[in-house]
């Protein structure tokens, strides 16, 4: 349903008694949601707007804030909660817990909900009846993903053996309604740019079983928690700066001896059970979490941390966490900070590193690492293999393919016009030229027939086969053909008369394509609610990957990406939020050494 990109017809403001009308219909809609549940998604005290689309869709959100509600018919019949009001109530609507995060790949690429890729509780399916609105969940993450109206009842699935289509999709994190936000989050580390894995920070207290229990329920706290991040704190800068400044070099050398004492003893603690397989795991206090935290941290800016600006959820997930000992559970919640924010702020403070607090995204933002600080230069990281997750794993292979050199090549094939240049001194007509090679074999034909002119040695006299490979089709009727041409002009008219082609080679792949090469092309125009979009595309023809190329951007400009088809033509475009057109010509040549004269850009948004 939201595929492709909305466009609003309208968007007003509702009245009071069109206000306590929708809350009525979500009463009566969502039976279980109580009104305080109602009352945080939709605040008395707020204004609310509709914003009708052009496929009929009322959407309904806080004017200034996020899309809470959609209704797909209009007429109050058919009303959902988007994934941005069940991340405020998670257990707004029951919910489908999937067997394992790779599944949400599907989903989020817009396919419908099958029943084998629904875990089964181990005291039997749910009861549901055909077209009831539910959720759609990860093993081990409370935050929905998607949310539909199921195909049929319970009782119909367990007759049809748990066949078939179980949810019809009707909205999913990261589809156009996500992205209609400019100020667009997400809720917990595990939400990545096309699949979402356990929450890490809830690993420890949310673990699941092959018989799937006790997946469909997650605790109060954990719900306050994702909450609280989504809202943020307000942190005193000042205040840690005074407690951080104090720290010493000393004071890190006794931080790094007791995250070391800390491996240690998880290796000496750590007991394997044959039979049952059980390990027993050391509990870290508080101050050994502070300093396993301080020393992950300078582990990953000394050894994998390269692209900035980067996401604190990123750097969390994909570089503080594989840097932690083997066999140790590493929580931010029992450290001394409670919060990623308020420890990244924190590191900022004490001027080891530089943050930025988006607050449109409820996130903290790594934007520089200062090498000089002497925590840094005292600090000797480990020569060790780190696990990395997906998102590492796809960012370095994406990284290692951008500085492939690139190398591109306009050569010529022979037309029927100068085949006969071709054939009189020997050459293959079947084989591909360039342009300096081409030129030399006009001058070889030239030379054998002896055609420079004896009064004037840069003139070449026109024979009836050099005059057809030249000119002929090419002059108008009634015109005469000429008898002679210069030096100069004569290579460029030869190639000019010959079949353009061109070849790419990145790294050990390489392409030949007729016709000339095309250029990639960079647009930035405004759309709804005065917002700057980036488009970019004829990347392709450099042998460059759109997804690959969109989850780089992402990180590299700290925005929303998306790849898209583009309309009557073949390939693709990515999209990237926001005016950043002079920045991403420059990466294209910086990290991927596109030749400037390849690239055109264009920015509808200046007069």
């Amino acid at each position: 349903m939201f595929k492709k990109s909305l466009e609003a017809k309208s968007q007003q403001r509702l009245s009071g008694a069109d206000r306590k009308k929708l809350k009525r219909t979500i009463k009566e809609r969502f039976r279980n949601a109580s009104d305080s549940e109602i009352d945080s998604i939709l605040p008395p005290k707020t204004e609310i707007t509709i914003v009708k689309l052009q496929n009929r869709v009322h959407v309904y959100g806080v004017e200034g804030g996020f899309p809470m509600f959609f209704d797909i018919d209009g007429r109050g019949t058919e009303i959902f909660p988007t994934v941005f009001a069940l991340w405020k109530v998670p257990e707004l609507l029951p919910a489908f817990i999937l067997k394992g995060g790779e599944v949400s790949r599907f989903v989020i690429g817009g396919a419908d909900l099958m029943f084998p890729g629904i875990c089964v509780p181990a005291e039997g399916l749910p009861s549901f009846a055909e077209g009831e609105p539910w959720a759609v969940k990860v093993p081990g993450n409370p935050a929905p993903i998607a949310v539909g109206s199921t195909t049929m009842s319970s009782t119909a699935a367990l007759k049809a053996g748990l066949r078939g289509k179980a949810l019809r999709i009707t909205h999913y994190y990261r589809d156009s309604l996500w992205e209609l936000v400019e100020g667009h989050y997400v809720p917990n580390a595990g939400f990545f740019e096309d699949v979402v894995f356990e929450d890490p920070s809830l690993s420890s207290a949310c673990q699941t079983s092959d018989s799937c229990e006790g997946v469909n329920e997650a605790s109060s706290d954990q719900l306050n928690d994702i909450n609280n991040k989504e809202e943020g704190e307000s942190v005193d800068v000042l205040d840690l700066s005074s407690e951080a400044n104090t720290s010493s070099t000393s004071q890190l050398d006794i931080s790094n001896d007791l995250a070391e004492q800390i491996t240690a003893n998880v290796d000496d603690l750590k007991v394997t059970d044959e039979e049952s397989n059980v390990e027993v795991h050391h509990t870290l206090s508080t101050q050994e979490v502070d300093a396993l935290l301080d020393k992950c941290l300078l582990q990953a800016l000394h050894t994998t941390i390269k692209d900035l600006p980067m996401p604190g959820s990123t750097l969390w997930s994909g570089h503080i966490l594989p840097c932690r000992p083997s066999g140790v559970t590493l929580d931010i919640k029992k450290s001394s900070y409670k919060k990623l924010s308020k420890w990244l702020l924190a590191k900022s403070a004490a001027a080891l590193i530089s943050v930025k607090e988006d607050k449109h995204k409820k996130e903290v933002v790594l934007n520089s690492v200062n090498r000089n600080h002497p925590e840094y230069i005292s600090f000797r990281p480990e020569k060790r293999q780190v696990e990395k997750s997906d998102q590492a794993s796809d960012h370095s292979a994406s990284e290692g393919r951008s500085h492939k050199t690139l190398e591109v090549a306009e050569i010529y094939k022979p037309s029927v016009h100068v085949n006969p240049i071709f054939a009189s001194v020997g050459a293959d007509t079947g084989k591909l030229f360039s342009a300096a090679e081409a030129t030399d074999i006009v001058f070889r034909y030239i030379e054998k027939e002896n055609l420079v002119k004896p009064t004037n040695k840069s003139m070449v006299v026109l024979d009836a086969i050099l005059c057809d490979a030249l000119f002929k089709g090419a002059i108008k009727k009634g015109s005469s053909y000429p008898t002679e041409i210069h030096k100069r002009d004569l290579g460029t008219t030869f190639v000019n008369r010959m079949q353009p082609h061109h070849v790419v080679t990145r790294g050990g792949e390489s392409v030949v394509r007729k016709g000339a090469l095309k250029t990639i092309q960079i647009m930035t125009e405004r759309r709804q609610g005065n917002k700057k979009m980036t488009k970019v595309s004829g990347f392709e023809s450099f042998l460059m990957d759109a997804e690959a190329l969109a989850s780089e951007l992402q990180k590299k400009f700290a925005c929303s990406t998306s790849v898209a088809e583009l309309p009557g033509k073949k390939g693709h475009e990515v999209l990237v939020q926001g005016g950043v057109i002079e920045d991403l010509a420059k990466h294209l040549v910086d990290q991927y050494g596109i030749p400037k004269r390849y690239i055109e850009v264009l920015d509808k948004t200046k007069k």
